[in-house]
Protein backbone atom coordinates (compact mmCIF):
# COMPACT_ATOMS: atom_id res chain seq x y z
CA UNK A 1 0.00 0.00 0.00
CA UNK A 2 2.35 2.63 0.83
CA UNK A 3 4.60 1.85 -2.23
CA UNK A 4 1.24 2.90 -4.30
CA UNK A 5 1.04 6.01 -2.67
CA UNK A 6 4.48 7.16 -3.13
CA UNK A 7 4.11 6.18 -6.45
CA UNK A 8 1.46 8.38 -6.80
CA UNK A 9 3.29 11.32 -5.06
CA UNK A 10 6.28 10.95 -7.21
CA UNK A 11 4.46 12.41 -10.81
CA UNK A 12 3.51 15.99 -8.22
CA UNK A 13 7.08 15.62 -6.82
CA UNK A 14 8.61 15.70 -10.09
CA UNK A 15 6.12 18.67 -10.97
CA UNK A 16 7.34 20.79 -8.14
CA UNK A 17 10.79 20.10 -8.85
CA UNK A 18 10.54 21.20 -12.57
CA UNK A 19 8.52 24.23 -11.05
CA UNK A 20 11.15 25.14 -9.24
CA UNK A 21 13.73 25.08 -11.53
CA UNK A 22 11.61 27.38 -13.62
CA UNK A 23 10.83 29.64 -10.88
CA UNK A 24 14.75 29.91 -10.09
CA UNK A 25 15.50 30.53 -13.69
CA UNK A 26 13.21 33.29 -13.91
CA UNK A 27 14.72 34.78 -11.25
CA UNK A 28 18.46 34.55 -12.02
CA UNK A 29 17.29 36.41 -15.25
CA UNK A 30 15.96 38.92 -13.29
CA UNK A 31 19.61 39.47 -11.41
CA UNK A 32 18.88 37.23 -8.10
CA UNK A 33 21.60 35.40 -7.59
CA UNK A 34 20.74 31.92 -6.06
CA UNK A 35 20.96 31.08 -2.18
CA UNK A 36 19.42 27.34 -1.05
CA UNK A 37 16.77 25.08 -2.32
CA UNK A 38 13.73 23.30 -0.53
CA UNK A 39 15.12 24.68 2.98
CA UNK A 40 13.10 23.17 5.85
CA UNK A 41 12.78 23.76 9.61
CA UNK A 42 10.23 25.39 11.78
CA UNK A 43 7.51 22.99 10.31
CA UNK A 44 7.92 23.89 6.92
CA UNK A 45 9.94 24.10 3.82
CA UNK A 46 11.17 27.41 1.71
CA UNK A 47 11.18 26.35 -1.70
CA UNK A 48 14.15 29.01 -2.89
CA UNK A 49 16.16 31.11 -0.89
CA UNK A 50 17.68 34.08 -3.26
CA UNK A 51 19.39 37.53 -2.82
CA UNK A 52 18.18 40.33 -4.21
CA UNK A 53 21.40 42.61 -3.79
CA UNK A 54 21.32 42.83 0.06
CA UNK A 55 17.86 41.44 0.76
CA UNK A 56 17.54 37.68 1.20
CA UNK A 57 14.55 36.29 -0.95
CA UNK A 58 12.38 33.77 0.74
CA UNK A 59 10.14 32.40 -2.46
CA UNK A 60 7.21 30.28 -2.37
CA UNK A 61 6.88 28.71 -5.89
CA UNK A 62 3.57 28.05 -6.85
CA UNK A 63 2.20 25.83 -9.80
CA UNK A 64 -1.57 25.85 -10.84
CA UNK A 65 -2.90 24.93 -14.19
CA UNK A 66 -6.62 25.27 -12.92
CA UNK A 67 -7.53 28.37 -11.43
CA UNK A 68 -11.70 27.47 -10.90
CA UNK A 69 -10.72 27.83 -7.38
CA UNK A 70 -8.53 30.35 -6.98
CA UNK A 71 -5.06 31.33 -9.07
CA UNK A 72 -1.40 30.06 -7.82
CA UNK A 73 -0.57 33.28 -5.87
CA UNK A 74 -3.93 33.30 -3.94
CA UNK A 75 -3.46 29.59 -2.62
CA UNK A 76 -0.88 31.23 -0.28
CA UNK A 77 -3.32 30.79 2.48
CA UNK A 78 -2.44 32.59 5.86
CA UNK A 79 -1.73 29.13 7.42
CA UNK A 80 0.87 29.05 4.58
CA UNK A 81 2.20 31.99 5.05
CA UNK A 82 2.90 31.46 8.89
CA UNK A 83 4.49 28.16 8.02
CA UNK A 84 6.85 30.05 5.60
CA UNK A 85 7.41 32.60 8.17
CA UNK A 86 8.41 30.49 10.90
CA UNK A 87 10.52 28.03 8.55
CA UNK A 88 12.61 31.35 7.59
CA UNK A 89 12.81 32.03 10.92
CA UNK A 90 14.37 29.36 11.63
CA UNK A 91 16.63 29.41 8.43
CA UNK A 92 17.91 33.09 9.93
CA UNK A 93 18.49 31.82 12.74
CA UNK A 94 20.58 28.72 11.81
CA UNK A 95 22.60 30.94 9.77
CA UNK A 96 23.09 33.34 12.59
CA UNK A 97 21.48 36.22 10.28
CA UNK A 98 18.32 37.20 12.21
CA UNK A 99 19.82 40.86 12.56
CA UNK A 100 22.05 40.98 9.90
CA UNK A 101 20.08 41.04 6.80
CA UNK A 102 16.87 43.06 4.81
CA UNK A 103 14.14 39.93 3.93
CA UNK A 104 11.13 39.61 2.06
CA UNK A 105 8.74 36.62 0.84
CA UNK A 106 8.05 36.84 -2.67
CA UNK A 107 5.55 34.47 -4.69
CA UNK A 108 6.65 32.82 -8.26
CA UNK A 109 2.87 31.91 -9.87
CA UNK A 110 3.35 29.34 -13.11
CA UNK A 111 0.33 28.38 -14.85
CA UNK A 112 2.24 25.50 -16.84
CA UNK A 113 5.90 23.68 -16.87
CA UNK A 114 6.74 25.37 -20.20
CA UNK A 115 9.94 27.86 -19.83
CA UNK A 116 7.92 30.06 -22.76
CA UNK A 117 5.83 31.60 -20.50
CA UNK A 118 6.30 34.55 -18.10
CA UNK A 119 5.62 33.98 -14.39
CA UNK A 120 3.43 36.08 -12.06
CA UNK A 121 6.14 37.40 -9.40
CA UNK A 122 4.72 38.80 -6.56
CA UNK A 123 8.03 41.01 -4.45
CA UNK A 124 6.83 41.51 -1.17
CA UNK A 125 3.48 39.51 -1.31
CA UNK A 126 3.14 39.14 2.19
CA UNK A 127 5.19 39.98 5.95
CA UNK A 128 6.64 38.89 8.86
CA UNK A 129 4.78 41.32 11.38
Amino acid sequence: MIGRAWRKLQPQRNRGQQAEALARDFLQRAGLKFVAANVRGGGGEIDLIMRDQTTLVFVEVRLRGNQHFASASESVTQSKQRKLIRAAQHYLQREHLSDKVACRFDVVALQTLSSEQHPEWIKNAFGAA
